[in-house]
């Protein structure tokens, strides 16, 4: 059994935990989730999985069960512990009887500020999480404790790391704010040069400043952000989804796009449900 993201959206809802971060670390985190399955195991007792889209940013994966397989893009991984995921992939995770994972979803991991990263070398696999996440951090997020409890102590721990940088001038709140503004207007094709011109400082260097931040291109970034916004918006109000919102020139360019965003059985399974309404 598989359920896809956006389109089987009664079981993402209902069994998972998911909110958003306070507002002192929204700049840099999309939301915490972690999942609720013990009552799943009776209906899927060989199992299930779960496929998500591509999209921006890295999953910080904390491993509260027992191990599970996770595939990114079409590389499977054997996960026993704790791991960093990029997400610029697909991917699927693919559940048993005894898994539960809590995961933080970055847009950009405050740790930029403290530690020397580029996220541009940790893009083709999941990586161990010791070097991003302090040992206390991680060993007081295995403790037995409830989800809101987690999210409260990442909140003010990322919290607190924020604020001490608060200020600086570094190119996490340059590509951050871009993020931010590019989603709130639709203008995820404003040219490069524009926006970096904001900022006083060249298209090139801008580039560098994504790809040291969310391990993708500038372009690469906010195309992966526009195919989401449309196919959420696609699959959620199907009759009035017009493709021009989002910048597309026609329908073959929009579908051009999709093919390349989406995997196949995946793409497959979306306009089956589409069809069906």
């Amino acid at each position: 059994m598989q359920h896809v993201e956006i389109i089987d959206k009664e079981h993402f809802e209902k069994n998972y935990h998911r909110v958003k971060p306070s507002r002192a670390v929204a700049h840099f985190i999309d939301f915490y989730w972690q999942t609720k399955f013990d009552h799943l195991w009776d209906l899927h007792p060989e199992g299930f999985s779960d496929a998500l889209f591509p999209n921006i940013g890295y999953t910080y994966l904390i491993n509260l069960g027992t191990p599970f397989v996770m595939q990114v893009g079409k590389k499977k991984f054997d996960m026993k512990t704790d791991g960093f995921l990029p997400r610029h992939q697909s991917i699927e995770c693919f559940h048993q009887a005894g898994n539960c994972l809590f995961g933080i979803k970055f847009k950009i991991s405050p740790i930029i500020f403290e530690k020397r990263v580029d996220f541009s070398e940790y893009n083709d696999s999941i990586f161990p999480l010791s070097y991003l996440l302090e040992k206390p951090v991680l060993e007081g997020l295995k403790k037995p404790g409830s989800f809101n409890e987690r999210v409260n102590q990442l909140n003010a721990y990322y919290g607190a790391i924020i604020k001490k940088f608060e200020g600086s001038v570094l190119p996490i709140s340059i590509v951050s704010e871009i993020i931010d503004n590019c989603c709130k207007s639709m203008a995820f094709n404003a040219p490069i040069e524009e926006m970096a011109a904001k900022y006083s400082i060249s298209s090139r260097t801008l580039q560098r400043y994504f790809e040291k931040c969310t391990s993708l291109s500038t372009k690469k970034t906010l195309q992966i952000l526009r195919i989401r916004k449309a196919v959420e918006a696609m699959a959620g109000e199907p009759a009035t989804f017009n493709f021009n919102d989002y910048g597309y020139y026609d329908y073959s360019h929009f579908y051009k796009h999709l093919q390349q965003f989406l995997p196949r059985p995946v793409l497959q399974k979306l306009n089956k449900d589409l069809k069906h309404r």
